[in-house]
């Protein structure tokens, strides 16, 4: 099965609909208008069921197919965007100041009404599908709330599945991995308090600029010589916040930042060793500091036999040679990857083409990219709930 005719027909109407959702972006659970929009779809296509509110601002639809009972398959995308003043100059750039959809949700969302909308009126499946739109990937972790508001139990959900566009991927193409496809991510934030006063006398201060640049160096040992060389461990240091004038030591300094790891026991001796380094600088310079550690997104592990059907749906719509199963995992993080601790499942990206980086000004959803999105979710769903 190829691309469908019937998505490359719609692909016009999807765009429609993600140029809207581009031209108005919102943030982590605030997505009230992009759920009207989405609820006002699902209901127009015909979705046997419409629920709101699940994890906050959460839509799920349910369609159910026409060759009797059988499994319940979940398809989901995200809502939310970014924090980020666009700077595509596109005709349908977002009207909103500082906010943007910089990551390509807009098309995804889009994409899966699309699916919604095919796959409402064919109903070619035994059992259901639930259709999820989920608020709050960017750091809000709004899959997790979806769970733990028991979408899975209300709706029987067996299996689930999830996908991203990825700029440098050529369009029509796949990319999927069994295990970890991204990363488990933390974020950091250490505070270096010592003793202010004058530049010109520093003997007589406990410099927390230099003790926290010791930190910094520090802590990319981590990395280099508390991991093992095959392990995947990213420390990154990303603020480095201290004094105000020329001429004063300031009190104190702050640092934060992340880390990326692929294995659970990873992620636990980097919190390990930086709480360490933290404990063992501040006795020798006999400043206090102060490590806040907040493990956030697990990481996002495809099961193995789900793995093989997504690719395999992939190839189906693409043709095996565009289909790239052993991709690099990536140490990007993802909260599919709640869902997928929950369900089994996968995690597949398709091409968005030479365009700009993810979480870039210069970001813009690749349109051509819609008809091999939703010919990709119904095969699918077909495939999965064959009868």
């Amino acid at each position: 099965m190829p691309i469908l005719n019937r998505a490359a027909e719609m692909q016009n109407e999807i765009a429609t609909w993600r140029r809207h959702l581009h031209e108005n972006p919102e943030l982590n659970f605030d997505v009230f208008k992009t759920a009207a929009f989405v609820t006002d779809k699902l209901k127009a296509f015909g979705c046997d069921e419409v629920v709101t509110g699940l994890g906050k601002t959460g839509v799920v639809g349910i369609i159910r197919g026409l060759q009797g009972e059988g499994a319940t398959v979940g398809l989901r995308a995200d809502m939310d965007a970014l924090p980020i003043t666009e700077i595509t100059g596109k005709p349908y750039a977002s009207t909103t100041q500082g906010k943007m959809h910089a990551c390509g949700h807009d098309g995804h969302t889009a994409m899966l009404l699309g699916a919604a909308k095919y796959l409402a009126e064919t109903r070619n499946f035994a059992g259901t599908v639930a259709l999820i739109f989920q608020p709050a990937e960017e750091g809000g972790g709004g899959g997790n709330e979806m769970v733990k508001d028991g979408m899975m139990e209300r709706f029987g959900i067996d299996k689930v599945f999830g996908m991203h566009n990825m700029p440098g991927l050529p369009l029509g193409q796949f990319a999927i991995r069994p295990g970890a496809i991204m990363a488990a991510t933390a974020e950091f934030t250490i505070t270096v308090k010592g003793r202010g006063g004058h530049a010109a006398m520093p003997h007589g201060t406990i410099d927390p600029i230099v003790i926290t640049s010791q930190l910094v160096g520090a802590l990319q040992t981590i990395a280099s010589r508390s991991a093992d060389p095959v392990e995947a461990v990213v420390v990154s240091v990303t603020k480095f916040h201290a004094g105000d004038a020329y001429n004063v030591i300031p009190e104190q300094a702050e640092i934060a930042g992340t880390v990326r790891t692929l294995k659970k026991d990873m992620a636990k001796t980097a919190e390990t060793r930086m709480r360490a380094i933290c404990a063992g600088i501040a006795a020798s310079f006999g400043a206090t500091i102060d490590l806040d550690y907040d493990a956030n997104y697990p990481v996002t592990f495809n099961h193995a036999q789900e793995t093989i059907l997504a690719g395999d749906a992939a190839a189906a719509v693409a043709g095996e040679a565009q289909v790239h199963r052993a991709v690099p995992p990536m140490m990007g993080g993802e909260d599919f990857s709640y869902m997928l601790e929950a369900r089994p499942g996968a995690f597949i990206f398709v091409g968005n083409g030479d365009s700009a980086g993810l979480h870039n000004p210069a970001y813009d959803f690749n349109d051509e990219a819609i008809p091999h999105g939703v010919s990709y979710w119904v095969k699918l769903a077909e495939a999965a709930l064959a009868a």
